[in-house]
C-alpha cells in the first residue's frame, strides 16, 4: 500500500522511526509528515490563528519526508491538500504513532493527537489506523530525554515487536475497512511486546480523569500534572485498558458514525 504517516511526538521520535522501518520492510510505499516537535494532548485541534510552515527534509527514514509546525491534524491536513505529489490520490491510508505511551480508555482518547491524525485522515475518507505503545515511567522519561533505544535493548526489542505488528494489522485492516467509512483502528501495544504477542478485539474503558492541573500559584497560573484515571467501566467489559495489562495488543474500533 501506499501509506501517509504522522505522530504527535514529532519527527525525532525513535518509535515514529521504528515504525516507519518496519512498514518499509512489509513493502509499503510511505509519505511522512510529522510534527516539527512534539504535539501530545493537542486532540483534533487545528492552529486556525497562525501561519503553519511545512518543510521537505531528510530524517533518514528512506522515505520522502517533510515537517510541519503544527498539530498533528495540521499535519495530515497540509500533507493531503498540498505536499503529496497527487494530493489525497497519492495514499491508500494513514498511520500514526507509534506514540510514547499508550491511547487506552474514553479519558485520553479524545485527547491524542496520535488518534487525531489518524482521525483527519479518516475525515479525508481514508482507513486509518492509530498506534500506541504501553511504556514505563522510566523508559518514557529516556526516550523523551533523547536516550537511544541502542542502550535499551529490552524497549527496543518491544518496540520492534509492536512495529511489525503494526505492520501486519495495517495489511489487514486498512483494505478491509475501504475508503468513507469515518473508523480509526485503535492499537495498543503491551510492555514487553514480542512477535508472539495475540490481538484482543475490545472496546475503550470509561474513566474519569480529575485533578489534571496543579492548585493555583501566587500568580494565579495552573501547571498540568498527570494524574491516574478512575475506571468506571462495567463488570466484564473487554477493554482496552484490561487488555494491554493482560499482555495482549488491545485494537478498538473507534466508529465516529455511532456517536
Amino acid at each position: 500500500m501506499r501509506l501517509l504517516i504522522s505522530n504527535d511526538d514529532g519527527i525525532r521520535s525513535p518509535l515514529l522511526h521504528a515504525l516507519v522501518a518496519a512498514l518499509r520492510a512489509a513493502g509499503h510505499d510511505l509519505f511522512v509528515v510529522a510534527p516539527l516537535s512534539e504535539q501530545s494532548w493537542t486532540g483534533a485541534s487545528k492552529c486556525r490563528h497562525r501561519p503553519v510552515a511545512s518543510a521537505r527534509a531528510d530524517h533518514g527514514l528512506g522515505a520522502p519526508t517533510w515537517t510541519v509546525d503544527g498539530t498533528p491534524a495540521d499535519c495530515v491536513n497540509i500533507a493531503l491538500a498540498h505536499l503529496l505529489p497527487g494530493g489525497i490520490a497519492a495514499v491508500d491510508g494513514v498511520v500514526t504513532g507509534i506514540n510514547l505511551g499508550l491511547n487506552t480508555t474514553l479519558g485520553f482518547i479524545a485527547a491524542s493527537g496520535t488518534i487525531a491524525a489518524a482521525w483527519e485522515g479518516a475525515l479525508h475518507g481514508l482507513p486509518a489506523m492509530a498506534c500506541s505503545q504501553d511504556l514505563t515511567y522510566e523508559e518514557w522519561h529516556a526516550l523523551t530525554s533523547g536516550q537511544s533505544l541502542d542502550r535499551l535493548p529490552a524497549t527496543r526489542a518491544t518496540i520492534e515487536a509492536s512495529a511489525a505488528h503494526a505492520a501486519r494489522l495495517a495489511a489487514e485492516l486498512l483494505p478491509a475497512t475501504g475508503a468513507g467509512r469515518f473508523v480509526v483502528h485503535n492499537l495498543n501495544f503491551p510492555n514487553p511486546c514480542t512477535p508472539a504477542s495475540t490481538v484482543a478485539r475490545t472496546v475503550p474503558a470509561r474513566v474519569i480523569v480529575p485533578k489534571l492541573f496543579s492548585p493555583a500559584a501566587d500568580d494565579g497560573t495552573h501547571r498540568f500534572v498527570f494524574a491516574e484515571a478512575l475506571d468506571r467501566s462495567p463488570p466484564g467489559l473487554e477493554t482496552d485498558k484490561s487488555a494491554v495489562s493482560s499482555g495482549l495488543i488491545s485494537h478498538s474500533v473507534l466508529d465516529y458514525t455511532r456517536l
